[in-house]
């Protein structure tokens, strides 16, 4: 057991009042955006005083940056799950690309409905022309671009996707289709009180309808199962 005030104590302690403080974070952002956003309510909901926020994230903006970054990384591990089997030895026919990427879309589907504030830091930055995240996109995030974008081209190569439109152009709204329907649930309660869209079975449901939904969507119709790709 660490002796009290050992180094490892207090690295310990160090992390976990920088995870609360981007957990109250997030929170705090999905709320209000950026902008509405103070740094005393998030040091409240924190339970840290703001002067820890400063002497661990800079500013709000350096703070906000890691907040996204967070996402990214926890998203990243998805990304990465479905490009491997891109990267398997041997081709791969049009179905098993199919596959892969329509798991993406439940792994993002799902990723959202476990994290509200996330979505709903997105939608602030939708609805604002992603003026607060232009400030802080980094090289990380179009090196993800580049390695996801590489193969949508190749996809596109093999002739499988339904338009020569730029693929990531196509990928990015497709995948944020769920992003657009659970930011509209509340208008849904309100316009359908009747109507049960946010228990897990609905949500379930909705899911798949998603997957199938983009998938047709993308994809050219029928595919030639069992045919190899040139992916």
């Amino acid at each position: 057991m660490s002796e009290p005030g050992s180094k490892r104590g207090r690295t310990h302690d160090a992390e976990g009042a920088r995870e609360a403080i981007l957990n109250a974070a997030e929170q705090v952002f999905g709320e209000h955006g950026f902008d509405g956003a103070r740094i005393d309510a998030i040091a409240k909901v924190a339970g840290y005083n703001k002067s820890l926020i400063f002497q661990y994230f800079g500013d709000k903006l350096g703070l906000y940056a890691e907040v996204i970054r967070r996402a990214d990384d926890q998203t990243r591990e998805m990304q990465n799950a479905a490009l491997a089997g891109f990267n398997s030895e041997g081709a791969i026919s049009p179905e098993q690309i199919r596959a892969l990427l329509m798991k993406f879309v439940g792994w993002y589907f799902d990723y959202l409905v476990a994290h509200p504030q996330i979505m709903r830091i997105y939608n602030w930055e939708l609805a604002e022309g992603w003026q607060t995240f232009s400030k802080i996109v980094s090289q990380r995030d179009f090196d993800d671009i580049d390695q996801f974008g590489a193969v949508l081209v190749k996809v596109q190569g093999a002739r499988l996707l339904r338009s020569d439109l730029n693929p990531i152009v196509q990928w990015t709204p497709a995948i944020f289709t769920s992003l657009t329907f659970l930011g509209m649930l509340p208008l849904f309660r309100i316009l359908m009180p009747g109507v049960d869209v946010s228990s897990p079975a609905a949500l379930a449901s909705a899911r798949e309808f998603f997957i199938e939904f983009i998938s047709h969507g993308l994809f050219r119709e029928p595919l030639e199962v069992g045919q190899p790709s040139a992916v």
